[in-house]
């Protein structure tokens, strides 16, 4: 069941906004329903991402992406005649919030956590949603996310070892580029794209031309960006998220660099392209396990109901976090309502073909392990022909 927010829930600590109770409202850290884990009453799911800031299109997408797949299911009765009621929290885009959000699910009665949207907020939810047995499907893509052996943490889409080597691929092995500049940032998603992007031109015995780290703060990329034009590259690949991204491009461009640019899953949004500008993101080339919503018919049944119900088009991420929730609720049917590890196992032995793609978990909690190309042409990602 979802209803629109009830406004009169406070916090302390965390920002949170709820749109999913069925009766009145309770007093600040109570709850007015069921428990998750009882028999009767609503299965409570959590979805946690950016709401407010710079990220907050992401956390929209992703929040849309869940409920569809939630509105959907309750309009076929729910689970077992249960209904699911979605809960949605702003995380935004802050480590330290995630983590006094963390703590209110454990305490709440959540049976499992969609998001975030952000590889550091997720890393630093982890400990605790691993302490409470919560699983967490997470659009996060830092290889870290993977090697802590947390049993309870799954990825909706690739790494950024996936991404990063088909980008490599293509550009060293279809292009023949052998210039390539890297500008990447310091956060958790940078730096697991800063690593795996280096790695495989390590494998092809290529040094980037230029390496340059920046701060997931920083407005101003003059002087990186400097650096990179003196090297005289044949393309930059650029991993940060969205808006940063969109700042390298448009000052890169006011700079006079002409080269494409090349990336990962931020650089196939309408939020990179809009803040780069349409002409300067002409040719960036992306890796991506989801490039539209006409590659196939799930894809473009999913967009046709994402666009009757938000008015606006699908991409990316609202379509990660409907097949990361489909999952969970699948989970959560063949397991009889389980929580817990019995959940966590259930999701890992769930195989869903998605629109992302033919979802197998592994130990680690990937499931995806592969990405295509495409490039962004007047405005629009478009698969490579």
């Amino acid at each position: 069941m979802i209803v629109r927010p009830a406004r009169c829930i406070a916090l302390a600590g965390s920002a949170v906004l709820v749109l999913g109770v069925l009766a009145g409202c309770s007093k600040p850290g109570s709850s007015n329903t069921a428990s998750t884990g009882s028999s009767t009453g609503p299965i409570k799911i959590a979805v946690v991402d950016a709401q407010s800031g710079q990220d907050s299109s992401l956390g929209q997408w992703e929040y849309d992406g869940a409920k569809l797949a939630v509105s959907q299911w309750n309009a076929k009765g729910g689970i077992d005649g249960r209904q699911i009621q979605l809960t949605v929290f702003d995380d935004k885009a802050d480590p330290t919030t995630g983590t006094d959000i963390a703590s209110k699910l454990a305490s709440e009665g959540f049976v499992a956590m969609i998001g975030t949207a952000e590889s550091g907020v997720t890393a630093a939810m982890e400990p605790t949603l691993e302490a409470a047995k919560i699983p967490n499907i997470t659009s996060g893509q830092s290889p870290a996310l993977t090697k802590s052996g947390d049993p309870y943490v799954f990825l909706n889409g690739p790494t950024s070892v996936t991404y990063d080597s088909t980008l490599a691929a293509y550009l060293t092995g279809t292009l023949h580029d052998t210039k390539i500049a890297m500008i990447t940032n310091n956060g958790a998603y940078g730096a697991g794209e800063q690593s795996s992007f280096l790695a495989q031109l390590t494998a092809d015995g290529l040094k980037p031309t230029s390496n340059q780290v920046v701060t997931t703060t920083q407005t101003d990329f003059s002087s990186a960006l400097t650096a990179i034009k003196q090297s005289n590259p044949q393309v930059v690949f650029i991993g940060s998220e969205e808006v940063e991204a969109g700042l390298i491009v448009k000052q890169a461009r006011s700079l006079g660099i002409t080269v494409p640019f090349a990336g990962g899953a931020p650089q196939g949004t309408p939020v990179f392209i809009d803040t780069a500008g349409t002409a300067n993101v002409e040719g960036t080339i992306v890796s991506s396990p989801y490039l539209s919503n006409d590659t196939s018919a799930a894809s473009k049944a999913f967009a046709a109901a994402y666009q009757g119900a938000y008015g606006s088009a699908a991409e990316l991420h609202g379509a990660k976090a409907y097949d990361g929730t489909e999952i969970l609720l699948t989970a959560l049917k063949t397991s009889g309502l389980a929580t817990g590890l019995k959940l966590a196992d259930a999701i890992r032995a769930t195989q869903y073909d998605g629109l992302l793609g033919d979802f197998r978990y592994d130990k680690t909690g990937v499931g995806i392990f592969k990405t295509s190309i495409g490039i962004v042409k007047n405005g629009s990602l478009v698969a490579v022909g």
